[in-house]
């Protein structure tokens, strides 16, 4: 599916794996966050993502009204404060990609799969 923003030169699309990578990178630049994750269906695991797999730590939905919620499942480092981590995740994920996309985010959901030491 894809983000559409309308000009007064023409339509804008944005494809959600584009907006996927944007918030994964994002994550990954955030302090505590030691990786992306990525749940196995089959058995259940939490598996840490590559670099080169950012965006399937990330769940996008777009709502009709336009705008989109992020769903970032991640893994935090052992010793830190994880609602802190969560917080700054959520602020700098919304900035970065109404920044880049130009998209109105909704919300931004945590999902901490694992603790790594």
């Amino acid at each position: 599916m894809q983000s559409k923003t309308k000009t007064e030169l023409g339509t804008v699309g944005i494809e959600n794996e584009v907006i996927a990578r944007i918030a994964g990178m994002t994550a990954m630049e955030c302090y505590g966050v030691v990786g992306m994750a990525a749940r196995s269906i089959r058995d259940g695991l939490v598996g840490l993502l590559k670099l080169e797999s950012l965006s399937k730590g990330v769940r996008l939905e777009t709502h009709e009204e336009g705008d989109i919620s992020v769903n970032l499942h991640i893994i935090v480092e052992y010793g830190t404060n994880i609602v802190a981590i969560a917080q700054s995740l959520m602020d700098n994920v919304r900035y970065k990609i109404q920044d880049t996309a130009g998209l109105t985010v909704r919300e931004v959901n945590i999902f901490i799969e694992g603790v790594r030491v």
